[in-house]
C-alpha cells in the first residue's frame, strides 16, 4: 500500500535543472502554481509496500476531500506563510489535549447513565435549533439550560453541571463554556450509541464489537466537528417558542422547522435519535410523510449492514452542521501560556 503524508498526496518526478539562459517565450518562463506559491513549502514522503492501495467512502470522505478542501484554501490564499509559528502548534496541541480529556470525562459520566443518552442529544438540538437566519440569532450558545420549556431535560443538564465542575477541576485555559459542553457530550453520546450497535452486531461480545467498531466506525469523521470548539455562552435565554416540543410537534412542523435553520427532509430523518427516547416510534411518524420516507428507509437499511456508513457519516454531518449554528468560533480559547524555560538554569 502507498502512504502519503499531506500537504501534498502526488509525487512528481524530479525536475531537470532550468538552462542556464531561458530563452524568452520559452515554456520555462511560464509561471506555475509552484513559482506563484514559492513561500508554500510541501512536504510528502510516501512508503512502498506490497499491498494493493483500496478506498472506503469513509476514508474518501475524511481523509482526500479534506485534504483537497484545504489544499485549495492554501492555493487560494495570498496570506499563507507556509511554516505555523510554535505558538500556534502550542495552542493546537493544547486544545487537543483539553479536548481528549473532555471526552474521557463525558464519556465515563454518560456510561454510567445510559438511560439520559435520548435528553442529552434533545439537549443538543434544542440549544442548536434556535437560530434564527433573518437576525442570525440563537444557536448553540448554551440558553437551553436556562429555558424552562426544557425542564424535561433537567436531568441531563445535572449531569453535565457536574461533569463541568470535573473538567473545569483540571483545565488550564478557563471553565468550559456551557456552549461547548453540550455539544460535546451529544457527541459522546452518539458515539456510545454506535459502539453499542456495533457490540450488538456482534452478539453482545463487547470485545468483538469495539474491534468492529474500531475497524469499520465513523471514528474518523469528527475531524471538523472536532475544530468547531470556543463557542461562547449568553448569559440570557434565547426567545421562547423557537423550538417545538418534538413529542407534539406534527412531522410538517419538523419539517418547517429543519427548513428554517438551513435543513430539509433528509435531515430530519437521519436526526431522529435526536427526536425523542424512541428513535422506532419517531420513524414511523416520519415515514409517513412523503418527503422523509425515501430518507427513513435509506438509514434503516444503512444501519443494518456491518459498517452502518451512509447512516453515521450522515449523522455526523448534520450534528456538526447544527453546532455551529451562529456560531464565532474563537479558536484560542481554552490555550494558556507554556511556562518558560529559565535558559541560564540548563545543565548542558
Amino acid at each position: 500500500m502507498a502512504g502519503a503524508s499531506f500537504l501534498s498526496t502526488v509525487r512528481q518526478p524530479p525536475a531537470p535543472p532550468p538552462p542556464l539562459l531561458a530563452p524568452r517565450g520559452s515554456a520555462s518562463s511560464v509561471s506555475s502554481p509552484a513559482r506563484r506559491h514559492a513561500h508554500i513549502l510541501v512536504c510528502c514522503h510516501a512508503t512502498a509496500q506490497e499491498e494493493p492501495v483500496r478506498f472506503r467512502r469513509r476514508d474518501l470522505i475524511g481523509g482526500c476531500l479534506t485534504t483537497a478542501i484545504g489544499l485549495e484554501l492554501v492555493e487560494g490564499s495570498t496570506g499563507f506563510t507556509g511554516v505555523a509559528t510554535a505558538a500556534d502548534l502550542i495552542e493546537r496541541r493544547q486544545r487537543s489535549e483539553f479536548q481528549s480529556s473532555i471526552k474521557s470525562t463525558l464519556a465515563t459520566a454518560i456510561t454510567a447513565k445510559k438511560e439520559l443518552i435520548p435528553s442529552l442529544l434533545t439537549l443538543a438540538l434544542n440549544d442548536a435549533m434556535t437560530y434564527d437566519k433573518a437576525t442570525k440569532s440563537g444557536g448553540p450558545n448554551g440558553s437551553v439550560r436556562l429555558r424552562p420549556e426544557n425542564s424535561g431535560l433537567s436531568a441531563a443538564v445535572d449531569l453535565l453541571v457536574e461533569a463541568k465542575k470535573e473538567i473545569d477541576s483540571y483545565s488550564k485555559g478557563g471553565p468550559i463554556a456551557f456552549a461547548d459542553l453540550i455539544q460535546f457530550a451529544a457527541q459522546s453520546a452518539l458515539k456510545l450509541t454506535f459502539v453499542d450497535a456495533a457490540i450488538a452486531k456482534c452478539g453482545g461480545n463487547e470485545e468483538k464489537g469495539r474491534t468492529l467498531y474500531s475497524a469499520y466506525g465513523s471514528n474518523g469523521q469528527w475531524g471538523l466537528f472536532d475544530k468547531l470548539f470556543g463557542r461562547q455562552d449568553t448569559q440570557e435565554p434565547d426567545p421562547e417558542g423557537r423550538v417545538p416540543d418534538w413529542s407534539k410537534a406534527s412531522v410538517q412542523e419538523m419539517k418547517d422547522k429543519f427548513v428554517a435553520v438551513g435543513l430539509g427532509p433528509r435531515q430530519l430523518a437521519v436526526m431522529s435519535v435526536f427526536l425523542g427516547p424512541d428513535q422506532a416510534a419517531t420513524e414511523e411518524r416520519l415515514i409517513a410523510d412523503k418527503d422523509c420516507r425515501p430518507w427513513v428507509e435509506k438509514y434503516q437499511r444503512s444501519r443494518e449492514t456491518v459498517s452502518r456508513t451512509d447512516y453515521e457519516v450522515d449523522l455526523i454531518t448534520t450534528l456538526t452542521k447544527l453546532s455551529s449554528l451562529g456560531q464565532k468560533i474563537n479558536y484560542e480559547a481554552y490555550t494558556y501560556p507554556k511556562q518558560k524555560i529559565d535558559l541560564g538554569k540548563l545543565k548542558l
